[in-house]
Parts: C-alpha cells; structure tokens; sequence
C-alpha cells in the first residue's frame, strides 16, 4: 500500500469517522437521540465531498474503490467499538440514519472517482 493511499485511505477516513464522532457527542446534550445521525448527515456529506474534491488528487477509479472500502471499513468497525459496545444504547444503535451514513461514506468516493476519472 502506498504513502498516498494510507493518507487519503486511513488519514481522511479517520479523521472523517472521529468529526461525526465528536458531533455526535455533543449532539447526544443537545438534541433528542433519534435526530443526531440526521443532523450530522448533511454535515458529514459536504465535509466528505470537499474532501473528495479538495484534498485527494487521484484520477485513478481503483484508488478511490480502495478508499470507499478503507472508509466503509472504518466507519463500521469503528462505530460497533466506541459507541455499540462503549455505550450499549437501550434501544439500539441501527437505525435507517446509520444505514444511510454507511451507503455514503462507500458510494460517495466511487461516485467522485468515477467523475474525476471519466473527465
């Protein structure tokens, strides 16, 4: 795996998971429970495609493929460890908000691969 890859896969990857993370938390003393995934969504997809747009410079399809797994990986595994298994909500954590925020953070680095690659 290369230098860029590592970057743009784990570095934004994470930094992308712990953005939601931290909003997350300090939606959780804002807001009712169920409208947190919704409130960080919007959010979440603009800082995901200025990322995309801004910050990653491939041209390469398969390098923004890798980047939606690496991303899809992190978000998923990462989220069953520090909010599933760390605070056990009561009425659990899957809902259609997080399912939504799954299906985005794979699809929107292939959808902008794809453009950048085709143009």
């Amino acid at each position: 795996m290369n230098k860029q890859l590592l970057k743009d896969g784990f570095g934004w990857g994470l930094l992308l998971w712990f953005v939601g993370y931290v909003l997350g938390i300090i939606l959780f003393m804002m807001v009712p429970i169920g409208l947190i995934g919704w409130i960080i969504s919007p959010i979440g997809i603009a800082l995901t495609l200025w990322i995309l747009n801004k910050k990653i410079k491939s041209s390469s399809f398969q390098h923004y493929i890798t980047i939606a797994v690496i991303w899809a990986l992190i978000a998923i595994v990462f989220d069953y460890i520090f909010l599933v298994q760390l605070f056990k909500p009561e009425d659990g954590y899957y809902k259609l908000d997080v399912y939504f925020y799954y299906l985005f953070t794979f699809s929107l680095p292939l959808l902008v691969g794809w453009r950048k690659a085709k143009s």
